[in-house]
């Protein structure tokens, strides 16, 4: 039998520096990680670190002719997701490769968990609002209100316990 694939996407969000958490659980727990990053979350975290722990590349742009494909995803876990990461999806904007092989893999059937990371103020916006109901009414599991992610105040997010092992026990949980 094969390793089961969870596509990590960070996101430049706060805990974005941590990822290597989810990266660890999830091996811990038997899957085989690609790390794809937003190219503005390239700043935010170690990329040698993380590809030395998962012994693949982070991926942050297309692959250039040649180059070996990431192996197919069972589950892909966004986290965090910013605010503007989660309205693209739900828009549909491919602007960079994260948002473009998500995108494509919501539409064969991948099981995707989203893990926001925004505050209060984001949170109350029509448009953000519009997005999670989006997504979720897509079958996308975005873990956002009590029990899940709760927002918090602007500028108060650096004391923020971010629940990376809720994401990683969703996308288990999710029907292949």
């Amino acid at each position: 039998m094969s390793e089961r694939v969870l596509y990590v996407v960070v996101c430049a969000a706060g805990p974005a520096a941590q990822v290597t958490e989810l990266v660890d659980q999830a091996q811990a727990r038997g899957w085989a990680v690609q790390v794809i990053a937003t190219p503005t979350a390239t700043a935010f975290i170690d990329e040698s670190d993380l590809e030395r722990r998962t012994g693949r590349p982070v991926r942050s742009r297309h692959r250039e002719s040649g180059q070996p494909r990431s192996p197919k995803a069972d589950a892909i876990v966004i986290a965090p997701a910013s605010f503007n990461t989660i309205n693209k999806l739900a828009a549909g904007i491919a602007d960079n490769y994260a948002m473009d092989v998500v995108g494509e893999s919501l539409g064969i059937g991948v099981p995707v968990v989203v893990l926001p990371f925004v505050n209060a103020a984001y949170a109350a916006r029509a448009p953000f609002r519009t997005s999670v109901e989006s997504l979720r009414s897509e079958g996308v599991e975005v873990l956002l209100g009590p029990g899940e992610f709760v927002p918090h105040p602007p500028k108060t997010g650096a004391g923020v316990e971010f629940p990376w092992k809720l994401a990683l026990d969703r996308a288990e949980a999710a029907p292949r």
